[in-house]
């Protein structure tokens, strides 16, 4: 793979390139430039060209890129560019909308297993997968080729979650839980703490305030 030597910083930047590069392909946008993609990225179009010159030369001058070829690009040079079958460990109110969630197999990530260890949702049916018996995961890996878990059990549940899956041979986690887990050296783990964005925004808005203050008192002493 061609991303072997890539850093880790590039890597999460690129995943983001996709993501935005897929939403204006299903807006119907074909061509996009350097500029629109990095002012919605939130990087500067240097940025974006740096990052892209890992994998050659993209993108016609006066032009932009092509939006279909350069998703297929950055997919196929990160080894991404085929269908991820994963888990879900933990079917509460979260993991049901993250089950009822679309763009996830759209984006190629198919979550083809729901587990839960709760009597009174085994055997119910979220968007055409029956939750089955978090004990059965380990066969479940091994038949439909699960290589990816999401895990959106309780804090206190969690590194259970997460045993399951690394007993069962799974080598990747999305943990939505925010408990810190535990897990050996060959074995990557993602964390999605969404009180991270809404402490990151609170703050922003403070500090813009506080900054109005300062600067409004500062013209009245003038």
């Amino acid at each position: 793979m061609k991303s072997e030597h890539i850093p880790k910083a590039t890597i999460k930047r690129l995943a983001m390139y996709v993501q935005v590069l897929e939403t204006l392909k299903r807006e119907g946008s074909q061509v996009v430039s350097s500029e629109l993609l990095a002012r919605t990225c939130s990087v500067n179009p240097s940025q974006i060209r740096k990052d892209l010159a890992y994998f050659g030369e993209f993108g016609v001058r006066g032009v932009g890129y092509h939006v279909q070829d350069l998703i297929y690009s950055i997919k196929h040079s990160l080894g991404v560019d085929r269908v991820w079958k994963c888990a879900l460990v933990g079917v509460g109110n979260l993991g049901k909308a993250l089950l009822r969630h679309q763009d996830f197999k759209f984006r190629g990530f198919d979550i083809v297993g729901a587990f839960d260890c709760d009597p009174f949702k085994i055997g119910e049916e979220i968007s055409g997968l029956e939750v089955v018996c978090t004990r059965r995961l380990k066969d479940a890996v091994k038949e439909l080729g699960i290589e990816i878990g999401l895990i959106t059990t309780p804090v206190n549940r969690a590194q259970r979650a997460t045993n399951f899956l690394i007993e069962a041979g799974v080598k990747g986690i999305i943990n939505y839980s925010p408990a810190m887990l535990t897990v050996p050296p060959d074995v990557y783990v993602e964390y999605v703490d969404f009180f991270h964005h809404f402490y990151s925004v609170a703050f922003s808005i403070t500090l813009d305030r506080h900054q109005d203050r300062m600067g409004g008192d500062g013209d009245e002493d003038d």
